[in-house]
């Protein structure tokens, strides 16, 4: 059965040419720019334990008019970010939990 509400994947190509799949976990589009917060998917569920609450956060640039994904280099950024996700990630699961009561 095809699930519409499924994740939302996104390959990544890094710079040695290797493909990295990631699940969009949330996207803050505010006066900084266009921020996305990735979950690296995993094959082996072992992997996937292991890496419980890491996520990466990268910046929507466009280079030779083309949308990519950046990493952001700007620490404060980075931190100020992190801080917005966290909270949003924090409204979102509260959320989902208090339904299921």
């Amino acid at each position: 059965m095809y699930d519409e509400y499924g994740a939302d994947i996104i390959t990544l190509v890094d710079e040695n040419n290797q493909e990295h799949e990631f699940e969009i976990l949330d996207v803050i589009d505010n006066e900084d720019g266009c921020f996305y917060a990735l979950l690296p998917t995993f094959e082996n569920p072992q992997d996937k334990v292991d890496a419980e609450g890491i996520y990466y956060i990268f910046e929507a640039v466009e280079e030779n008019g083309e949308q990519q994904l950046a990493e952001v280099e700007d620490e404060e950024l980075l931190d100020k970010l992190a801080d917005i996700f966290e909270s949003r990630f924090e409204e979102l699961y509260d959320s989902e939990d208090s339904d299921e009561e």
